[in-house]
C-alpha cells in the first residue's frame, strides 16, 4: 500500500511539474496534443489534487498498518521469551530440588566394565 500511495503522490507531482514548467496551454503527452479550456484545466487540477491526497492516505494507512504489526510481532517476541524464561526458572529449580534430596531412582548409574551383561 505505501509503494502505492507513493506511486500516486509521483505521479500527482509529476502533472503538477508538467503543467508549471509549460509556458502554453498546449500540453504534449503520449502524442496527443490536448489544449484545455478553464474548466477542463480546473477538472484536471480537481483530479489531481484526488489522487495527491489518496496517495498520501495510503502511506499513512500503510504505515499505521505496518506499524501495527511490528507491535504485535514484538508482544509475540517479548511473551515467548518470558514463557522460555519462565521454563528456564523452573527447571533451574528442580535441579536445585534434586541435587538437595536425590530420590531413589533419579541418578543414572553407569555399569562398569566388570559387569557382565546377561
Amino acid at each position: 500500500m505505501v509503494l502505492l500511495g507513493v506511486l500516486l503522490v509521483l505521479l500527482a507531482g509529476g502533472a503538477v511539474a508538467l503543467v508549471l514548467t509549460e509556458e502554453s496551454a498546449r500540453y504534449i503527452l503520449f502524442g496527443y496534443t490536448f489544449e484545455p479550456d478553464q474548466v477542463e484545466m480546473f477538472l484536471v487540477g480537481a483530479a489531481t489534487a484526488a489522487v495527491l491526497l489518496a496517495g498520501i492516505w495510503l502511506i499513512g494507512s500503510g504505515s499505521r498498518r505496518s506499524a501495527r504489526r511490528r507491535r504485535r510481532l514484538r508482544g509475540a517476541r517479548a511473551e515467548a521469551s518470558s514463557r522460555v524464561a519462565r521454563l528456564e526458572d523452573e527447571k533451574r529449580e528442580l535441579e536445585k530440588r534434586l541435587e538437595h534430596n536425590p530420590e531413589p531412582g533419579d541418578r543414572l548409574v553407569a555399569r562398569g566394565s566388570e559387569d557382565t551383561r546377561p
